[in-house]
């Protein structure tokens, strides 16, 4: 199963800020989506950063309520690690626990077309150990 087939599924609309918008902000659209992540997008419309709740707390335990008036880019991660969609499941589950994130933009032309969590990953991934599964059973028991 490919990135492009967990698009298909869940939708390719991603929630997006820009770089200088305030912690405090990022924290309010946070909480609105109920999503764990937001892609902080510059004025060129290509990936700045990523900053995720992991991040925020991070902020807060290092500069307490005063980080939420700083820009969100003092916090985020600008080494963002992307995938495209014709990677596989696997392939990108293997980059997210070997880099220790849960969520990961989709580009396409180093643009932002999608974005996929772990929750994502290892539904799939679950999904279709349970099909191949029932595939196996299926074929001992008419054998």
């Amino acid at each position: 199963m490919t990135v492009a087939a967990i698009l298909s599924q869940k939708g390719r609309q991603v929630v997006t800020m820009g770089p200088k918008q305030p912690l405090r902000e990022v924290c309010d659209t946070l909480a609105t989506h109920k999503i764990g992540a937001i892609v902080l997008i510059d004025a060129h419309g290509r990936i700045a950063g990523i900053l995720s709740e992991r991040d925020i707390v991070r902020a807060l335990a290092a500069d307490g309520a005063g980080a939420l008036d700083r820009p969100a880019e003092a916090f985020m991660s600008s080494k963002v690690v992307t995938c495209t969609e014709a990677e596989t499941i696997d392939q990108v589950l293997g980059r997210m626990t070997t880099g220790r994130f849960r969520h990961m933009p989709v580009v396409r032309d180093e643009r932002l077309i999608g974005l996929v969590s772990i929750g994502d990953v290892v539904a799939r991934r679950i999904e279709l150990a349970e099909r191949e599964a029932a595939d196996m059973r299926a074929y001992i028991t008419t054998a």
